[in-house]
Formats: structure tokens, C-alpha cells, sequence
């Protein structure tokens, strides 16, 4: 049987606002998030995101008000990430009405929470996110995931402006070991462009693992998602642009999709 893809809007939030940026850079406003999470629950959203992002690089909370505002409006699955460190965090955004918890910059300095996570709130509400740059290889190690190229897939943390050295395909697999039920890969040089997803990021990474992947980072258009369906394995995307300024609604997409002979939970 074949599983439906999923179409995930995403709210980055800062100061409470959505806000939307190139490569994580240059931020501009593009709403309330709670407006958006109703307009997109609505629409026929499969799942939302919500990410915090400057949480992790202020070195703050997630703002938990904002979060069970959006949540008392919706009524599809929900998940957040930015700033959740420890047990603690992850259950307070669970009590405040999230369905799973994505960690990220958490999850490299302490792989520990992943197993933590897994084994009190159950593999299915355990999220990491994985924000990935193209970057030249400095040693033997980024070398052996992929050997012939010049350039490895680097992990990057605190909302993608600091590199780990650490190679993406490794620590995907890592991840589900740990306890992940599912990866949310954003590709760093990709995010914002709206010129397509990093099929080529994504394809390798789906290939490495055996939990669900969410693509992320660079839709412009429907044609953008029928393409990564169509030429990696990965079970959902996420968007945020092409949503927020209504350039195309959650409704036209997945009929485009079906159209395609992409199935959707219509």
C-alpha cells in the first residue's frame, strides 16, 4: 500500500512573528501565527511545523503562549522545535498542545535526548531537524560518505549559522538509531531561493535511512514538490513562502499533485 504525502506548511517564528528569509538570512515579517496556522488548517494541511528560530542562538525558551495559541485553532498534527533542550522543555510544549517535538542544535550537543525523548514520549513525537550546507572537506571523515566528490553535506546548528564538521548522511543515520521517528532535512543552500528543493541533499539522505524525511528549504511552485515526489523517497515537504504570501493554496497544490499522480490525503 502506498503511503499519502504529506504537505506541511511551516511557521518560522521570531518574536512571535512568522517571518520568512533567504539561506536564513535577511528576515522579513510574513504574519500572526496563529492567522496562519487557522488559514492553513483550513486549507487542508496535512500536518504544521512551527520552529522558533532564534531560540537556540538567543540561548531562550520556546514562547510556549504562542504555541498553545496556535494549537487551540487547529486540528491537524502539529510540531515544534526551537530551544527545546532537556525532558523538561520537550513535555512543557507537549502540555501546551504540540503533537511532537523537533530538537536540532539540542540533538548534536547532546545526543543523549533523542534516546531520552524516544523512550518517555514514544519514537512517533521525536522530530530532529537536520539543516544541512554544502561545504569543501577538510579530513578523512567527510570523505567517506561520499568519495567522489569535493564537498560533503555539513551539519549546521543555531538556526544554520554555525558548522559542525559533521557529515549529514552520518549523522542521519546516527539520528535514527538514537530513537527519531522522522528527519526534517532543510537544505541551507537551498531555503528561501524558491528555485526547488536540493533533490540531490534529499535523495541521499532518504536513501541512508529508514524513517520518514521531510524535505525542506527552496519551494517556488507545485511543480517544486511534484519534483522531489517524483525523483526521491522522501514522505513529505514542508513550505513556507509560496504559503504565507498567497501564491498558491494548500487545496490547488494537492489537486495539482494528484493531477500528477502524486497521492495526497485530499
Amino acid at each position: 500500500m502506498t503511503l499519502s504525502k504529506r504537505i506541511i506548511p511551516c511557521l518560522d517564528v521570531d518574536n512571535g512573528r512568522v517571518v520568512k528569509g533567504i539561506k536564513f538570512r535577511g528576515v522579513k515579517d510574513a504574519g500572526d501565527p496563529v492567522e496562519l496556522a487557522k488559514k492553513y488548517s483550513d486549507q487542508g494541511a496535512d500536518e504544521l511545523v512551527f520552529l522558533d528560530i532564534t531560540a537556540s542562538r538567543q540561548d531562550r525558551e520556546i514562547m510556549k503562549s504562542v504555541v498553545k495559541n496556535v494549537a487551540s485553532v487547529i486540528d491537524i498534527p502539529f510540531t515544534v522545535g526551537g530551544g527545546i533542550r532537556t525532558l523538561s522543555d520537550a513535555r512543557q510544549i507537549l502540555l501546551n498542545g504540540a503533537d511532537k517535538v523537533s530538537i536540532n542544535t539540542a540533538s548534536v550537543k547532546n545526543p543523549q535526548l533523542v534516546t531520552d525523548l524516544m523512550k518517555i514520549f514514544g519514537r512517533q513525537c521525536v522530530v530532529v531537524a537536520i539543516d544541512v550546507k554544502r561545504n569543501f572537506k577538510t579530513d578523512e571523515k567527510q570523505t567517506m560518505s561520499s568519495p567522489d566528490k569535493d564537498f560533503y553535506f555539513e551539519v549546521m546548528i543555531y538556526g544554520g549559522s554555525k558548522g559542525t564538521g559533521i557529515d549529514a548522511i552520518q549523522w542521519a543515520k546516527k539520528v535514527e538509531e538514537l530513537g527519531a521517528g522522522e528527519i526534517l532535512l532543510t537544505s541551507v543552500d537551498s531555503d528561501g531561493t524558491k528555485n526547488g528543493y536540493d533533490i540531490e541533499l534529499t535523495n541521499t539522505i532518504c536513501n541512508s535511512v529508514r524513517i520518514p524525511v521531510i524535505a525542506s528549504g527552496g519551494c517556488g511552485s507545485s511543480e517544486h514538490m511534484f519534483e522531489v515526489f517524483n525523483k526521491t523517497d522522501v514522505d513529505a515537504v514542508l513550505a513556507a513562502s509560496i504559503f504565507h504570501y498567497d501564491n498558491l493554496t494548500l487545496d490547488k497544490v494537492k489537486r495539482y499533485l494528484a493531477e500528477k499522480g502524486i497521492k495526497t490525503r485530499l
